[in-house]
């Protein structure tokens, strides 16, 4: 799955779609830890909410 995550990512970067001042590889590792956690939310609405940080903490910084 990382590997999967890590060429999404990395086909991002060179679109200009995803930040290029962390390696893919390091935030494939950080998309993983921080969408392991929504099995234990208790709804949808919170893993919502973590998806859209995650996803935010993806976005090329302005």
């Amino acid at each position: 799955m990382r590997h999967f995550i890590r060429g999404l990512l990395a086909e991002g970067v060179q679109a200009g779609e995803a930040r290029d001042d962390v390696t893919p590889d390091e935030l494939a590792g950080y998309c993983l830890h921080a969408l392991a956690g929504a099995g234990a939310l208790t709804s949808k609405a919170a893993v919502r909410r973590l998806v859209g940080v995650t996803l935010a903490g993806l976005r090329p910084q302005s």
